[in-house]
């Protein structure tokens, strides 16, 4: 059992809380307002940034002293809405939310993950006709090998989880969020994620 702390109690929050709690972790969820979300943060081992990523960095940021040696696990996409409100342009162009959160807190162990699906997959990847891939990026090893533990709670196996290296490399999976709204006018808002064929 691990202690963890979510952030965000929207969708996506909601659902991996939910899901989380079922597989036996104590779980513990905030929403938007600094105490809440500090005082989350302060007991948990494990903090997940479930929040929307326009506003993600600031937020996290003024959790700086809670999050010292915790592991992030950042699933949120930094995009500005198009017309439709669906995802048109990446805040961090030529970056990442993620490293920028490892950036703004050096104390704190940042790993990206689950952002290349839509939230109903990240705790269901089996109902999809082929199992989606998880990817990882961060900079600590034994970091992503606790997410990779959290990822197999949520009914992934071993080799749907692919680690691409270090934060660095969360700048690819954060620029796919900019197939999701084309999909979504195509096929609706049916589950879905991207994923390598191989």
């Amino acid at each position: 059992m691990t202690t963890i702390a979510v952030l965000g109690k929207g969708r996506v929050g909601g659902n991996l809380a939910t899901a989380l709690t079922r597989a036996g972790h104590e779980v513990t969820t905030a929403g938007r307002t600094p105490g809440a979300a500090a005082a989350a943060a302060r007991t948990a081992r494990i903090v997940i940034n479930a929040t929307p990523g326009a506003g993600s960095l600031d937020r996290l940021t003024a959790l700086r002293e809670e999050l010292r040696g915790k592991i992030l696990v950042d699933v949120s996409n930094a995009t500005a809405d198009g017309p439709d409100g669906l995802p048109g342009d990446l805040i961090h162009p030529g970056s990442s939310l993620a490293e920028r959160l490892q950036e703004a807190l050096p104390d704190t162990h940042v790993v990206k993950t689950l952002n290349t699906m839509l939230f109903p997959v990240m705790t269901a990847p089996a109902a999809l006709a082929q199992a989606p891939d998880a990817f990882l990026s961060g900079d600590d090893p034994q970091a992503k090998q606790t997410v990779r533990e959290l990822l197999a709670d949520l009914g992934r196996r071993e080799e749907w989880i692919t680690d691409l290296g270090g934060i660095r490399t969360a700048r690819a999976t954060e620029a796919a969020i900019l197939f999701v709204p084309h999909v979504i006018r195509t096929s609706g808002f049916a589950p879905f994620a991207l994923s390598i064929a191989r």
